[in-house]
């Protein structure tokens, strides 16, 4: 079986276990960018889970007996001359390992017989705008059959909350693409480091601009054969490193600014997510090394805890102390003001600074879906950031096979009681984690992390 054979195989275990039914799930829409051109196409992550497949207008059924339908594009000579070649119901059925495949046309037809008799439907909630009007239409067909023989399904699930379980677990072929994509970033991320570095060296008419680094994260993307950035670049000058969904822009960089870039790209479906800040002319400032060193060492407070059996909060709440230890030691809060750590901790003061949490899932989408608490526990009661008391589950068990980011961060942005030499500075570092029997793997230090290797990097 394909590796997305065994992933429908699941899914219809699944629904065995939960006293039958059919799972419905659609791709993404091509969607217009503006007259006459469309957004590069993007595929539905959990159609492309289970099928492979990235062609738009296609949907999969998946039946609790393992019977999988496929319903896609037609082959259409002309079309394909302008579009592109098809793969068509005929050959999709030994080329994706599925049961039978129709035409998308015949999508209205076939989904109400593929319905009767079925004990539940499930289909992906609140994803596809309008697919909830899609089923009832075609559960009234259903029904107007009844007098027939057809029984119609008695109850709809979200067929999300079986593949966000499924999805969370990496299993082999996802890590080897999730390990070759986070290689491919971290050489875009060396690569944007020596040609800052070289710019300033041999500056060049109009100035190092952000745009330029950009365009080298996309060049050695696409030169590995990447598809697609994961999301958009964040290449940000000096000041600009403060705001956190800061986008590349035009500004300048100049000797004795720092760069923040975050970005990653997308191979084969799959996501990588890396940030790194660096001088932009190759030469930490002894204040930007100071804030530098104490990023990273809150990254490595946080790798530390993640591992096996720890829960999902662990690495935040390891990064978080070693940031507001070092908030209080640079002046950044005020020990008379705010107190020891666990003062600052529990008064939330060190929101000025650091305002994100450290990590979040990844694999197809650089936001993975999976929950974030541990499913079948019960709710207790915890303060919430705001100092409100709320019902919480606990917080989920790291198990092997999860991929996350980790990812603390420091942004300084001018006030009364800051002292100046840190204003406008803001510095992330951020890994992707694979959680292993015995801790955990940085898949993207294919990009020196710490501050010296950073500028004799940079020096070369």
């Amino acid at each position: 079986m394909t590796v997305h054979q065994k992933r429908r195989a699941q899914i219809a275990k699944a629904l065995k276990a939960a006293g039958g039914g059919i799972a419905l799930l659609p791709t993404a829409p091509e969607r217009p960018r503006n007259r006459d051109s469309d957004f590069p196409y993007r595929h539905d992550s959990y159609f492309y889970y289970l099928t492979g497949f990235s062609e738009p207008d296609s949907w999969l059924a998946i039946d609790s007996s393992g019977k999988t339908t496929l319903f896609c594009r037609p082959k259409d000579l002309e079309r394909e001359i302008w579009d592109g070649i098809r793969l068509g119901p005929k050959a999709a059925v030994a080329s994706l390992q599925v049961d039978q495949a129709f035409s998308v046309a015949e999508l209205d037809t076939q989904m109400p017989l593929l319905l009767s008799n079925q004990a539940a439907v499930w289909f992906p909630f609140a994803t596809h705008p309008g697919l909830e009007t899609q089923v009832d239409g075609w559960l009234g067909k259903v029904r107007a059959r009844i007098r027939f023989g057809a029984e119609c399904p008695q109850s709809q699930h979200d067929l999300c909350k079986l593949l966000d379980e499924m999805r969370l677990i990496k299993d082999a072929h996802e890590i080897a693409i999730l390990r070759r994509a986070g290689s491919i970033s971290a050489g875009a991320h060396v690569r944007a480091m020596q040609t800052s570095a070289a710019m300033l060296r041999k500056p060049v008419k109009g100035g190092l601009r952000e745009y330029h680094l950009e365009a080298e994260l996309l060049h050695e993307f696409r030169r590995h054969g990447s598809q697609f950035p994961a999301y958009t670049s964040i290449v940000a000058a000096g000041a600009n490193a403060c705001i956190l969904h800061y986008r590349a822009d035009t500004a300048e960089l100049k000797t004795g600014d720092l760069c923040l870039i975050d970005a990653g790209c997308e191979l084969d479906g799959y996501a990588s997510d890396i940030t790194r800040t660096f001088p932009a002319n190759g030469t930490f400032t002894p204040a930007q090394r100071t804030l530098y060193d104490i990023v990273l060492a809150a990254q490595e407070a946080a790798i530390k805890v993640t591992k096996p059996g720890k829960r999902f909060t662990d690495p935040h709440d390891a990064a978080t102390r070693v940031l507001v230890q070092g908030m209080l030691d640079t002046g950044l809060l005020d020990k008379k003001k705010h107190g020891h750590v666990d003062d600052v901790l529990l008064s939330g003061a060190y929101r000025q600074f650091y305002m994100h949490r450290t990590g979040h899932w990844m694999g197809m989408d650089v936001h993975d879906c999976g929950d974030y608490t541990e499913p079948g526990s019960k709710p207790r009661q915890e303060r919430d950031p705001l100092g409100e008391m709320v019902m919480k589950k606990p917080p989920r068990i790291l198990r092997p096979g999860m991929v996350l980011t980790i990812e603390p961060g420091l942004y300084v942005r001018p006030a009364k009681g800051v002292p100046k030499e840190f204003w406008n500075i803001g510095i992330r570092i951020e890994d992707d984690a694979l959680v292993t029997a015995t801790g955990c793997e940085l898949m993207t230090r294919g990009v020196p992390v710490k501050a010296d290797e950073i500028e004799a990097l940079m020096r070369g």
